[in-house]
């Protein structure tokens, strides 16, 4: 009997999760039921929106259920297929689980990859996936920053913050990052070409705004923000007039009670405008985003960086390096 290996939720977390919360499972590979295509995963995407989708309160897209396997973008090779679309031997990326292998269909989110435009299937899950078509779009249809205009990113040295910085600056933007430590910071500016970089670790908001002050001394324009908290309510207190706040992510609360911003007045103060962003926003552009991420890497003007982990064992902390800072650069897990 061939085996699916699965990464199964056990219990809700509560704050940073922990291997009880957690346990792997050998069940049958599911049977191909007609319309389906079985797919044997090759990489899982780790990504800090799947602590979101194992709580149980209101999200986006509805809690991964106990004893399910967990969610993610997954990248694979299609072993079986009773749909028209797909045929055995495809390449194909989608939103799956952790698991060995998972069921597609024609009307869910997976479909194929052409592996010819990049240099590896897993580009499929930074550059070329749901990370680079986060950045793109963010830069190149919501904000569309301009030659005069400062940008402020958090978790800057992250998988999207550093696709943003690198997009902005193609458009002629300043380019400031915020990250954690000194070797993140060096790398912002000495390999994605960002203009300054920010060291949040261990500054409360007076701190961090002052030397955000002091890198965006005419304000700033755009903020992307990733993290939240400290460097969100900085950030806040360094708005020039008419600025715009785009929301992706908020990591340093998904495992702490949110205690919410406190310089909201200066959105008043500084006629300046805050949204939220998710990528699903895009699906009916996908295409488009990703022919555009390929081509850019293929033609070296986007540096990229993956940073991958093997062994589905191995799920729990490749999901805590992202909330420690420590992986370097967008987090995978290989699977096969």
């Amino acid at each position: 009997m061939s085996v699916n290996r699965r990464f199964i939720l056990a219990a809700r977390p509560q704050g940073l999760p922990r291997p009880s919360d957690f346990r792997l499972a050998d069940e049958p590979v599911p049977a191909v039921g007609e319309g389906e295509f079985l797919i044997r995963n090759h990489y899982a995407s780790i990504d800090p929106a799947i602590r979101g989708w194992l709580d149980a309160g209101g999200n986006y897209m509805p809690p991964v259920p106990i004893g399910d396997a967990v969610r993610a973008s997954t990248v694979g090779v299609v072993l079986e297929s009773r749909c028209d679309m797909v045929r055995a031997g495809d390449w194909v990326m989608g939103l799956n689980k952790i698991e060995t292998h998972s069921l597609g269909r024609a009307d869910g989110f997976t479909h194929g990859i052409d592996l010819r435009a990049v240099s590896s299937p897993t580009a499929y899950l930074s550059v070329a996936g749901a990370v680079g078509l986060t950045a793109w779009f963010g830069v190149e249809d919501i904000m569309r920053p301009g030659p005069d205009d400062t940008l402020l990113i958090s978790a800057a040295a992250g998988a999207v913050g550093s696709l943003v910085g690198q997009l902005a600056k193609m458009r002629g933007t300043r380019v400031v990052g915020i990250a954690g430590g000194p070797a993140k910071c060096a790398k912002l500016t000495d390999r994605y070409g960002f203009d300054a970089a920010i060291d949040h670790r261990g500054k409360d908001v007076t701190a961090l705004a002052a030397d955000i002050a002091a890198c965006c001394p005419g304000g700033v324009n755009f903020v992307y923000e990733n993290v939240g908290g400290v460097c969100l309510d900085a950030a806040l207190l360094n708005l020039a007039d008419g600025a715009q706040v785009l929301l992706c992510g908020l990591i340093s609360e998904y495992n702490l009670e949110p205690v919410g911003a406190r310089h909201l007045w200066q959105l008043i103060v500084r006629t300046a405008t805050m949204r939220g962003y998710l990528i699903s926003q895009y699906v009916h552009r996908f295409p488009e985003g990703v022919h555009a991420m390929a081509g850019l890497a293929a033609q070296g003007k986007l540096i990229y960086d993956e940073h991958v982990e093997a062994g589905i064992d191995n799920a729990l902390h490749a999901l805590l390096r992202l909330f420690e800072g420590s992986n370097e650069g967008k987090m995978i897990l290989k699977l096969v």
